[in-house]
C-alpha cells in the first residue's frame, strides 16, 4: 500500500490538475475559438448603416461662418465637452454631430447677431483611440478616416506570437462593456475606441496554469518520506 503522504501528493495533483482544466475550458466558453457572426447591429458593421460621428472631447472642429471670417476658425473640444467661438462664447460640444453643432451655432448668433447666419462645420482631427492587449507597441494612436481592425492592429506594430489574430474586443467610447468583434476589415474602429487583442485558447490556459504550477510544485516535488 502507498503511505498516506504518497495518496495525498496524488490527490493534490489530480485536484490541480482538475482545477486548471476547470479553467481552461472557463476561458475557452469566455472566448471561443472561431470569428464571430452576430454584431451589434447599432454599430452599423452588420447592418452597413453608418451612425453619424458624434462630438467628444479632444476632437478639433473647423468653423465656418460665411461672409463673417472673424466667427470661424478651428476650435478644440474642451475636457467639459465645450467650444469656445468668437461673440457667442461657450457652445455644447459634446454629442452633437457635425451637422447638429451646425444648427446650434447658427441657432446663438441668429439670437441677437446675425439675421441670416450660415454656418459650416467639419472635424478635422479626431479623439485618439487606444490598442492593448497582444500587440507589439500598444498604446494610445490618432485616428484616422475608415479606420477598421486591420488598420489599428497595423498601427500598433502588429501582432505578437501569442495572439488572436481573428477576434478582438473593443470598447466603444462613452460604453462600459467590451464587444466581440471579428479582426478584419469589416469591424470598424472610432475615435476614443478601446481595442483589446486577447491571446490564443493556448496562450490564456498557460496564464492560468502557470500560477497553479507555481503554488503546486513545492508539494509534487516534496520528498518522499
Amino acid at each position: 500500500m502507498l503511505p498516506m503522504c504518497g495518496l495525498l501528493r496524488i490527490a493534490i495533483r489530480a485536484g490541480a490538475f482538475l482545477l486548471a482544466l476547470t479553467a481552461f475550458y472557463a476561458v475557452a466558453l469566455a472566448e471561443p475559438g472561431g470569428t464571430p457572426v452576430a454584431l451589434h447591429p447599432a454599430l452599423g458593421e452588420a447592418s452597413g448603416q453608418e451612425m453619424p460621428y458624434r462630438l467628444a472631447t479632444g476632437d478639433k472642429v473647423h468653423v465656418i461662418v460665411y461672409g463673417e471670417d472673424d466667427l470661424g476658425g478651428d476650435f478644440d473640444v474642451d475636457g467639459n465637452g465645450y467650444v469656445r467661438l468668437p461673440l457667442i462664447g461657450q457652445v455644447k460640444a459634446s454629442g452633437l454631430s457635425a451637422h447638429d453643432l451646425e444648427s446650434r451655432i447658427a441657432s446663438l448668433l441668429k439670437d441677437g447677431y446675425l439675421q441670416d447666419p450660415r454656418v459650416s462645420v467639419a472635424v478635422v482631427q479626431y479623439r485618439p483611440f487606444y490598442i492593448i492587449g497582444e500587440v507589439n507597441k500598444p498604446g494610445e494612436y490618432p485616428y484616422v478616416n475608415d479606420m477598421n481592425a486591420l488598420n489599428a492592429v497595423a498601427l500598433a506594430g502588429g501582432y505578437t506570437e501569442k495572439a488572436d489574430s481573428g477576434v478582438l474586443y473593443v470598447r466603444r467610447n462613452g460604453e462600459t462593456e467590451e464587444q466581440r468583434l471579428p479582426a478584419n476589415q469589416t469591424t470598424q474602429i472610432r475615435p476614443g475606441d478601446v481595442v483589446r487583442v486577447p491571446p490564443t485558447l493556448f496562450w490564456s490556459f498557460l496564464n492560468v496554469a502557470s500560477p497553479l504550477s507555481a503554488v503546486t510544485a513545492p508539494i509534487w516535488y516534496a520528498p518522499k518520506l
